[in-house]
């Protein structure tokens, strides 16, 4: 090694940690703008150069959190907390099943069902919006959670199907065999050998399902229209009144408030997330 070498690299690796740190704070200004934006008077923050308030206040947060007109604040986090949690259930229960079928059960025209099933991730959401809209509107199940939900139960989301099945390759089928020795059937099967080993790709999903969920504007923006129903997303633009007055600031700190809840689900489950999509995405 020669004496070059030492500060040669130790330049190369200041460089490497200054280029991150850009990218880091240029990923981290719009969260820091935010947060900071809440704090500001609702008239300073459209047209103010500044980031950081110079008199910080929290009648953005009070005014928030007194809600839109008669419905309370709390209302839009409890629609949020219901439909995405009713999203996660139902993409569990379905999507696993599903996989199941596909990845360790023997039938005619599964490769058949399988490619059709992932070609549906080529399909564009927005190409199936109208004639779903027509078929709910017929029902008369507009204004209800149940379009944005009965997907869920229904194993729609190709997506967690295909990293359910994934993970199901990688667990040896000796597995099987030996419980079917011992006399099991398909469900005792999936129940008792398969899903407690799924669990990391099980908690993957769920995460992603949650945010998903939790952050979704355009399906409550389609198929609700009673603002009692309205979860986060869409009653952020309550706030904007274009002919009325705009409140900006209780905008922004609803937007700080909404973010708490999917970053502690986040935060609570990340330590699967990598080993989830790993484990899923080497085997097969």
């Amino acid at each position: 090694m020669t004496r070059a070498s030492g500060p040669r690299r130790g330049l190369r690796s200041l460089a490497w940690h200054l280029v991150m740190l850009a990218g880091l704070a240029l990923v981290l200004y719009p969260l820091v703008w935010l947060v900071a934006s809440s704090l500001k008077p609702s008239g300073e923050i459209v047209g103010d150069l500044e980031l950081i308030p110079e008199t910080p206040t929290g009648a953005n947060y009070a005014s928030a959190l007194e809600g839109i007109g008669r419905v309370p604040a709390w209302t839009f986090f409890l629609n949020s907390l219901i439909l995405s949690s009713g999203a996660v259930v139902g993409m569990l229960l379905s999507c696993t099943i599903t996989a199941y079928a596909l990845g360790r059960m023997r039938f005619r025209g599964r490769a058949t069902m399988f490619t059709a099933m992932i070609a549906t991730l080529l399909l564009p959401f927005h190409v199936m919006l109208i004639p779903q809209y027509i078929v709910f509107q017929n029902l008369d199940l507009v204004d209800t959670y149940i379009p944005l939900l009965i997907g869920k139960f229904l194993a729609a989301d190709a997506f967690f199907v295909f990293l359910f099945v994934q993970f199901l390759r990688g667990i040896p089928r000796e597995l099987d065999q030996a419980a079917r020795i011992d006399g099991a059937g398909h469900w005792r099967i999936f129940w008792n050998v398969l899903l407690p080993l799924m669990r990391p790709a099980l908690i993957t999903g769920s995460i992603f399902t949650f945010i998903w969920t939790w952050n979704d504007f355009l399906g409550p923006l389609i198929y609700l229209n009673s603002p009692d129903k309205y979860p986060l997303p869409l009653a952020l633009k309550l706030y904007i009144d274009q002919q009325e007055f705009s409140d900006y600031g209780a905008m922004i700190a609803m937007s700080v408030l909404s973010l708490v809840p999917v970053g502690l689900f986040f935060l609570a489950f990340q330590r699967f997330l990598v080993g989830g999509i790993a484990t899923s995405g080497i085997k097969g």
